[in-house]
């Protein structure tokens, strides 16, 4: 079999281009493509009534829970999070964006999205959806 022919192959080389864009999406905004994913899914989570705990950040981002902490810190010291003690486990810490988080996120998913649309752009976007879902979850 020849390189081309191997779907991992192209998938590892579909994904550094798919990565490269996102890199220079993001860079204005002076954001890593981790870092986008941490604020992204924090702000969308707080939209949603919740403020989750590092632990179910990582679980919705599907992340390592020591790297979530890790750039959850950094997103903290640009000012775009905030980590406050839960009340019902001092261990613990719960997430929400500043002012400042929540103006940048939906900049920057609009930024990350219109990467995606050109990405994508050469297969319907239902079966990027669907093919890649069951490719991400594939016990359904």
């Amino acid at each position: 079999m020849q390189p081309g022919e191997s779907p991992g192959f192209l998938l590892w080389h579909a994904t550094l281009r798919w990565q490269r864009g996102i890199a220079t999406a993001l860079t204005p905004l002076d954001l890593t493509h981790v870092q986008f994913v941490l604020l992204a899914c924090t702000w969308w989570l707080n939209g949603q009534g919740e403020h989750p705990s590092q632990q179910a950040l990582a679980r919705q981002a599907g992340t390592d829970v020591k790297m979530t902490s890790q750039v959850v810190r950094t997103l903290e010291a640009k000012g775009l999070v905030e980590r406050e003690v839960d009340p019902a486990d001092s261990r613990a810490r719960r997430l929400r964006v500043t002012a400042a988080g929540a103006e940048l996120a939906p900049r920057a998913i609009s930024a990350v999205e219109q990467v995606d649309t050109e990405f994508f752009s050469p297969v319907p976007r239902a079966t990027v959806v669907e093919l890649l879902g069951r490719l991400a979850h594939p016990e359904g």
